[in-house]
């Protein structure tokens, strides 16, 4: 419940675990210093407006760090949605990619990236329910 001290009663149960020399560590759910649980504590206040699934999705976005993106828990947000009846997957080189205007300029347009994460593409062409093509994007956009 709200306002029920939680947060003091974790903190006083994490003193005394290590007072009593166990290992523990206090995690908070939104963790408002990051930039996730500044868009939480300004919904929370409310200051600002978001769609309640969308809280529900940012609530979740945990610090874990990209080793813990295991495919599972990639597709969990995509639970519930309509099954497509056709995905396309424009397959196009890193090199190829690289020599593209504006390549490297956002996050994930980058080589080590695209080449880290290709292999969970073709992870998920393996599901035979699902209507995959692969288009070569390497040629002209006419072919």
């Amino acid at each position: 419940m709200d306002h029920a001290e939680k947060t003091t009663q974790c903190r006083k149960f994490v003193a005394a675990l290590l007072a009593s020399r166990h290992s523990a560590e206090l995690l908070r759910f939104p963790e408002r210093s990051t930039e996730i649980g500044k868009l939480l504590s300004s919904y929370l206040k409310k200051k600002s407006n978001m769609e309640d699934h969308t809280v529900h999705l940012l609530f979740f976005a945990k610090p874990l760090g990209t080793e813990n993106f295991s495919l599972e828990w990639c597709k969990q947000p995509d639970v519930g949605l309509p099954k497509p009846d056709l995905i396309l997957f424009l397959k196009l080189s890193s090199w190829e990619a690289a020599k593209r205007r504006d390549f490297g300029k956002e996050h994930y347009k980058n080589n080590a990236f695209q080449e880290k994460y290709l292999p969970r593409f073709y992870q998920l062409m393996k599901d035979d329910s699902l209507n995959w093509k692969t288009i070569n994007a390497s040629q002209s956009i006419e072919d």
